[in-house]
């Protein structure tokens, strides 16, 4: 939200400090200011000029020579390639050694031939707005060579804030007045119109549900999209540029003057935070309907573009066809235009639900649409209408008709809510009396009513939306009193016998166990394509990620490629989501909590000391192995037959078991179609495994002592034919070996010439030990020839000579 200071100031006259002063309070308040700009500081060299003559410049079509009075000794000659120039009119000049905004300082220039002592400049040059077609046209009063800034009075500072989306209020300097003014809302003023002849007072004709008058009938047919509907009607206005003072205002928070009519409801939208409409009252044909959109309806609105509209669009139609999207966009066939002189002047309070739910569906957004998403206030409607045919009278003339309607779906009334004494004792850690609470709350436009335990509290219509229970309150008083405020002292707790859920501390383990691997959490959105999820979105954002995920690893790898993008091969990544089956109760789906990881690249970031491997097959096994560990799963080689996920590569897979044999999860490498990889990148590798209540279970832990004999170890080179895995022969061995073997290690692995046809050496190191004695070579040799011989048979390994 862009915020004029001067504006501000003249809303909350008793307002004083500089921008840095008032940001830092807003920011106190949790309403941070994220840019504050003095409009006037890069436009000091700039003056009001006036164009005596026009004429044709003799080497190029599309150029004029203008003869400009700049306040010097004599006019001076500029070549303007603008087609809005015209003898007569005001522009803002920049004079040769002006230096714009941006940082160009203009110099004496030839061009096509002929000299150009300056430049007569657009709102965009000027940084005033981005309309570029053409020079800026003043209309007012001026003397050549007076300063621009003072002329238009952008002596101003423009400040940025960041609302967050509860607090609809400070959309609009009255808003934002009401927090900073010093007795906030009793010391508000809304300030004189120039050229005003003061605020209009029609007769308002109200009804429930449908009103006529003045010769239009006005109709809710949907009272739930629209509670309440204003409208006034002006007649005899002459549409045209709007005045220095009123486009200056607009400039200064980066809005477009446009003409006399729509900057008014615009100067109003941003004034008060009421968004409005004017409807050239000759094309409504006496009717004003608000209903929900039929189907095959269409309509062209004001930004040019043929929209198809559905049920879900809440629209303003006259008797038979939309003219507007209601609280979005008009429509051009009932637009204000230049040959304008009667207008209907539509002051609505639309539903945010209905608006977002329309917006959405017509995949656009206006300012319109921004505020009444967030929630305008109820109280405000004939406020924001008045100021609006006010301001309208005092730039474009006509008369307001002595009959305004208003269409009422129900009457409004404050909600109430109790706030307790004790209960904002508890929350802020501080008692504050009764004065102090009050003194917090009615500045912001509450009205406090004593009641034994503390208050009953009305909440005004610009904080209903975001007020609505107890612990709002305590917030607001929280803010006001001051976070900073509050004492630095840890106060009496109790700590809570309720347990956490089985899983959160099993993901505080994953994690520290990942991150102590070097891997980065991440955090998606579960929001999922087509192809990679089962469960339809009724709602989707998007028509990409219409669909909640069914694994969480395709989500990772879309990081992954995010990251090759950037140029970066070397990436660990893992997540704790939720992945959404098919199949629950009710037509809801199944959430399962899920790890999943994904890597590529190297073992160790790169050093001086020498080049690091790439991740393999191996290192796959090895981080399996860990997170199985955690989880009291085991690991096995994946059979080719299996079926793995279709982002993993099933050859080069392992499965995840439970004790029961049932398949937990998946690690291996990813397919090749799975990841768009650049040629330079490295196989990526990935995981992603179930987590249940039964693996977060404690499990006892197991001591072993230190052992006290020495082992005997025997190192076997067997023959494996390709259809045995060296798990599998590793199997083997710890079932024949005995009580004795403590260990068994894969320490080489050798294929060539000199070794059979279909067969490779994988040589294991087995180590026995006894926990009270020494072992005999003729224990361990016995132990070894059983191995043999149980691989021979139940494999047909035999070792390598």
């Amino acid at each position: 939200m862009n915020i004029s200071v001067r504006w501000l100031k003249e809303l909350a006259p008793g307002l004083k400090g500089t921008p840095e002063e008032l940001s830092d309070r807003l920011a106190m308040y949790g309403i941070p200011v994220d840019e504050s700009t003095d409009l006037g500081a890069p436009l000091g060299d700039v003056l009001v000029a006036r164009v005596v003559e026009v004429g044709r410049h003799p080497n190029a079509d599309r150029l004029s020579l203008c003869v400009v009075d700049a306040g010097g000794a004599e006019p001076v000659q500029v070549v303007c390639g603008a087609p809005n120039v015209r003898s007569g009119a005001w522009y803002p000049f920049a004079p040769v050694g002006a230096t714009l905004p941006g940082g160009v300082k203009l110099k004496k220039v030839k061009i096509r031939g002929e000299e150009s002592q300056g430049m007569l400049c657009s709102p965009k040059e000027l940084g005033l707005g981005r309309d570029h077609a053409g020079i800026m046209e003043l209309h007012g009063e001026y003397r050549p060579g007076e300063p621009f800034v003072a002329a238009l009075g952008l002596d101003d500072h423009r400040l940025v804030l960041d609302v967050t989306p509860n607090r609809g209020d400070l959309l609009s300097h009255l808003g934002v007045a009401r927090e900073l003014g010093p007795v906030g809302e009793a010391g508000l003023e809304i300030p004189p119109l120039p050229g005003s002849a003061g605020t209009p007072a029609p007769g308002w004709t109200r009804g429930e549900g449908a009103v006529e008058g003045a010769g239009v009938r006005l109709a809710l047919e949907d009272a739930e999209g629209c509670p309440r509907y204003l409208g006034l009607i002006l007649r005899g206005v002459r549409v045209g540029p709007s005045p220095e003072w009123l486009a200056a205002r607009l400039r200064a928070v980066g809005a477009r003057p446009i003409n006399n009519v729509v900057d008014a409801t615009n100067y109003v939208l941003l004034e008060l935070g009421q968004p409005l409409h004017a409807f050239d009252l000759d094309a409504l044909g006496g009717a004003v309907v608000v209903r929900r959109a039929r189907p095959g309806e269409r309509l062209t609105t004001l930004d040019a573009q043929d929209r198809a509209l559905t049920g879900a669009v809440l629209v303003i139609a006259d008797a038979e066809r939309p003219v507007a999207l209601a609280g979005i966009m008009g429509g051009q066939a009932s637009e204000v235009t230049d040959a304008t002189t009667d207008i209907f002047l539509e002051c609505a309070l639309f539903d945010p639900a209905r608006v977002r739910e329309g917006r959405r569906v017509l995949g656009m957004s206006t300012d319109a649409s921004y505020r009444f998403e967030r929630g305008v206030d109820p109280e405000g409607l004939e406020r924001a209408a008045l100021r609006a045919a006010e301001l309208i009278q005092a730039t474009a003339g006509g008369t307001v008709d002595p009959v305004a309607l208003d269409a009422q779906g129900g009457v409004w009334e404050r909600p109430v809510v109790r706030l307790r004494r004790a209960r904002v004792r508890q929350i802020l850690g501080q008692a504050l009396e009764d004065e102090a609470l009050a003194g917090y709350l009615t500045p912001l436009g509450f009205d406090l009513t004593p009641v034994p335990d503390g208050f009953d509290v009305r909440v005004p219509g610009a904080r209903s939306y975001d007020v609505t229970r107890e612990i709002d309150l305590v917030e607001e008083i929280a803010r006001r009193h001051g976070y900073d405020a509050f004492p630095s002292v840890l106060g009496p707790y109790r700590p809570t016998a309720v347990p956490d859920a089985p899983l959160e501390g099993l993901e505080d383990r994953l994690r520290t166990l990942l991150a102590g691997l070097g891997y980065l959490e991440a955090r998606s959105a579960p929001f999922a394509p087509e192809e990679d999820g089962d469960v339809p979105l009724a709602k989707p954002l998007s028509a990409a990620e219409s669909r909640l995920r069914r694994a969480l690893a395709p989500g990772l790898l879309h990081r992954v490629e995010g990251n090759f993008a950037r140029g970066e091969r070397n990436v660990r990544l893992f997540e704790l989501g939720t992945a959404f089956l098919p199949g629950g109760a009710d037509g809801r789906p199944l959430e399962e909590t899920r790890l999943a990881a994904a890597w590529t690249g190297d073992r160790h970031p790169p050093h001086w000391s020498g080049t690091a491997a790439a991740f393999d097959l191996w290192d796959v096994r090895g981080v399996s192995a860990r997170v199985a560990e955690a989880l009291g799963l085991s690991v096995a080689a994946a059979p080719d037959a299996t079926e793995a996920p279709g982002w993993l590569e099933g050859r080069r897979a392992f499965v995840l078991h439970a004790t029961d044999g049932a398949v937990c999860g998946w690690a291996g490498e990813v397919r090749a179609t799975a990841v768009d990889a650049p040629a330079w990148a490295g196989t990526v590798w990935a995981l992603e495994v179930q987590l249940t209540d039964a693996m977060a279970a404690p499990r006892p832990a197991t001591y072993c002592p230190v052992p006290t004999q020495p082992p005997v170890e025997r190192d076997l080179a067997l023959l494996l034919p390709d259809g045995v895995s060296a798990a599998g022969a590793e199997e083997v061995v710890r079932s024949a070996a005995g009580e004795h073997l403590e260990a068994v290690e894969v320490f080489d692995v050798y294929s060539g010439e000199e070794l059979p046809a279909g067969a490779r050496s994988v040589a294991y190191r087995l180590r026995f030990r006894a926990p009270t004695r020494t072992l005999t070579d003729e224990e361990v040799d016995r132990a070894v020839e059983r191995v043999l011989k149980r691989l021979r048979e139940e494999a047909g390994v035999e070792r390598r000579g």
